[in-house]
C-alpha cells in the first residue's frame, strides 16, 4: 500500500502544531460548506413566499423565480474549475476567506432586495463567493489529515452535504413561519462572521507548488454559452411559445457558444474541461447519470412546493417537513450503496436508481388536490432511495475511469455536471409548468380587464394574488387555478420520467457491470466519500 513517505521528505507531512487541531479545522471548513449547499435547500421552502404580491413578497413570476435559483447555480459551475486553480495559486486559506466575505455581502444585499431583478443578481454574487469556498474546503482538508485519516475526514466532510439537504427546507420553513422572506438570506450573515473568526484562528494556508494555468477565455464562453441557453428556454417557457424568433434564436446562440467553447477546450493546452475525458464512454455515461437524475430531481422539487403550498395549503415550515424523508433516505442508504453495488455491480444498481426515479416521478402525474399525503412521504422517500443508488456508483466509476493524479479534475466535473444538470432541469421543466398553466388557465381569465389577465396568467401564485383582491369575483378563479396547475404539474412529472428513463437507458448500456472479486480496494472506499 502507498504511504506518506512514498511521496513526502522523510519526518511527518503535516506539522504538528496543525496536526493537533486538525479536527476542530475540518469543524470550520463543515461550517463553510454547510451555509453554501444550505442556502439552495432553504430557498426550495421559500420560492412561493417570494412569488406571493408585496409587501409579503416580491411578486416574482415563475421565469424570475427560475433564475433565482438559476443564477445561483450557473455561476457556481461556471467558475468551479477556476476558483480550485485560483485557490491553488493564490493560497486555499485566502481564497476561503475571500469567497466567504463576496458571499455574506450578497446573502445581505439579497435578504434587502427590493425587486426580483435586484435578488436574482445577488444571487449570482453568492454563487461567486461560494464558488471560492466548496473546492478550497476540500484542499484544505487534504493538506491537513495525513493521509491514513483522509477517508474518514473525507466522509465527516461529505457528510455536511447531507446535512443541509435535510436541514435546510426545515430551517428555512421555521425562518419562513416567524420573520420576513428575506430572512432565508440574511441567515447566512452570522454563519458567515463566526466561520471567519474560527478560520482566521484555526485554518493554515497551503498552495499547489506547482498550480495549473487560468482559462479565462473558457470560463467565459462557458458561463456565455450556459446563460444563453437558459434564458431561451425559460423565455418561451414564459412566452408560451417556443417557435418565438428571439426564443429560438437565444436558445441557438447559446449553442453555438458551448460549441465554441468544447472546441476551445480540445485545442487548449490548460483547458478549464478536458474534453478527451469525454472519449471513454464509461466516464461520459456515469457524467450524464449524474447530470439527468439532478435535472430531473431539481425540476420535481420546484413545482412540488406549488403543490405543497399554493394547492395543499401547507405553511413554508410544513412544505419543509415533506422533504425531510428524500433527505433521510439519502443519508440512510448513500453510504450503504456500495454493498449493493458489491451485489449486483454498478451497472444494475445504477440502472435500478433511475428507474425508481422515473416512476416516482411518473407518481407526481397521479397527485390531486385531496392525494393522501402520506403517498408523496412515501414517494419522497423512495426519490431519495434512488439518488443514494445513483450518486455513489457513478461516483466512484467517475474516479475509477481516469488517472489517479486526475482524481482532483474528475470530482470538479462531476460537482458541475450536478449544478448544470440542476440549472437545465429547473429551466426546461420550469418552462414545461409554465406553459402548460398558461395554456390551461387562459380560458378561466376571459372576464379579467387584459392587463390583470396578462399577470393573472404567469402562474398560479400570480393568479391567486390576482384574485385575492378582488374578492367574490376572484374566488371562482381558485378552482380553475387548482386544475390549471394540477395539469401542469402532471405534464412536467412526465417530462421529467422521460429524462430519468433516459438516463437509465445510457448507463444500462455503457456503464460496466459487476466487478471481479477482489478487485475493489480501500481507493475505492476513499473516492465514494469524497465524491458522494
Amino acid at each position: 500500500m502507498t504511504t506518506p513517505a512514498d511521496h513526502a521528505p522523510p519526518g511527518p507531512r503535516i506539522p504538528e502544531a496543525v496536526h493537533r487541531r486538525r479536527w476542530a479545522i475540518l469543524g470550520v471548513l463543515m461550517l463553510s460548506l454547510l451555509i453554501v449547499v444550505l442556502d439552495n435547500s432553504i430557498l426550495n421552502v421559500a420560492v412561493k413566499t417570494i412569488s406571493t404580491p408585496a409587501p409579503v413578497g416580491l411578486g416574482a413570476t415563475q421565469s424570475q423565480l427560475e433564475w433565482a435559483i438559476n443564477a445561483y447555480t450557473l455561476v457556481f459551475a461556471g467558475l468551479l474549475f477556476t476558483a480550485g486553480l485560483v485557490g491553488d495559486r493564490l493560497g486555499r486559506k485566502k481564497v476561503l476567506i475571500g469567497g466567504l466575505v463576496v458571499f455574506g455581502a450578497g446573502s445581505a444585499l439579497a435578504a434587502e432586495s427590493g425587486s426580483a431583478g435586484q435578488l436574482i443578481t445577488f444571487r449570482a454574487l453568492m454563487a461567486l463567493g461560494a464558488a471560492f469556498v466548496m473546492p478550497a474546503t476540500l484542499a484544505v482538508l487534504m493538506n491537513v489529515f495525513e493521509r491514513q485519516e483522509q477517508p474518514k475526514a473525507i466522509g465527516i466532510w461529505a457528510g455536511g452535504v447531507g446535512l443541509a439537504i435535510a436541514i435546510g427546507p426545515i430551517t428555512g420553513g421555521v425562518l419562513l413561519d416567524h420573520f420576513w422572506w428575506g430572512s432565508v438570506f440574511l441567515i447566512n450573515v452570522p454563519i458567515v462572521i463566526i466561520a471567519l473568526a474560527l478560520m482566521f484562528w484555526l485554518v493554515p494556508d497551503s498552495r499547489d507548488p506547482r498550480p495549473g494555468r487560468i482559462d479565462p477565455v473558457g470560463v467565459v464562453l462557458s458561463v456565455v454559452g450556459l446563460v444563453l441557453l437558459v434564458y431561451g428556454i425559460i423565455k418561451g417557457g414564459e412566452l408560451a411559445d417556443f417557435t418565438d424568433a428571439k426564443v429560438l434564436a437565444t436558445i441557438a446562440a447559446g449553442l453555438v457558444v458551448l460549441a465554441a467553447f468544447v472546441i476551445f477546450e480540445k485545442r487548449s493546452d490548460h483547458p478549464s474541461l478536458d474534453v478527451t475525458y469525454f472519449k471513454n464512454k464509461i466516464f461520459s455515461a456515469a457524467m450524464a447519470a449524474i447530470a439527468l437524475v439532478f435535472f430531473a430531481l431539481m425540476g420535481v422539487t420546484f413545482f412540488s412546493v406549488f403543490y405543497t403550498q399554493s394547492v395543499r395549503g401547507y405553511s413554508p415550515l410544513q412544505s419543509g417537513l415533506l422533504l425531510l424523508p428524500l433527505a433521510v433516505a439519502q443519508i440512510i442508504f448513500a453510504p450503504r450503496a456500495r454493498l449493493v453495488v458489491d451485489r449486483f455491480g454498478n451497472k444494475a444498481t445504477t440502472t435500478g436508481g433511475l428507474l425508481l426515479i422515473a416512476a416516482t416521478l411518473g407518481a407526481f402525474a397521479t397527485f390531486e388536490a385531496d392525494t393522501p399525503i402520506w403517498i408523496l412521504e412515501i414517494v419522497f422517500f423512495l426519490m431519495g432511495f434512488g439518488m443514494a443508488h445513483i450518486m455513489t456508483p457513478t461516483s466512484v466509476v467517475i474516479m475509477q475511469a481516469l488517472p489517479r493524479e486526475k482524481a482532483g479534475s474528475a470530482s470538479a466535473l462531476s460537482n458541475t455536471f450536478r449544478q448544470v444538470g440542476g440549472a437545465l432541469g429547473i429551466a426546461v421543466l420550469g418552462s414545461v409548468l409554465s406553459t402548460s398553466y398558461r395554456n390551461g388557465i387562459e380560458g378561466s381569465l376571459g372576464a379579467l380587464p387584459p392587463g390583470l389577465r396578462e399577470t393573472a396568467g404567469e402562474s398560479i401564485e400570480a393568479t391567486l394574488g390576482v384574485a385575492s383582491k378582488l374578492g367574490a369575483q376572484g374566488k371562482a378563479l381558485v378552482t380553475p387555478a387548482n386544475d390549471a396547475f394540477l395539469h401542469a404539474m402532471h405534464t412536467t412529472a412526465l417530462w421529467g420520467a422521460g429524462v430519468a428513463l433516459i438516463g437509465a437507458v445510457v448507463v444500462a448500456l455503457f456503464l460496466p457491470g459487476k466487478p471481479p472479486a477482489g478487485q475493489q480496494g480501500d481507493r475505492e472506499q476513499e473516492l465514494v466519500a469524497a465524491t458522494d
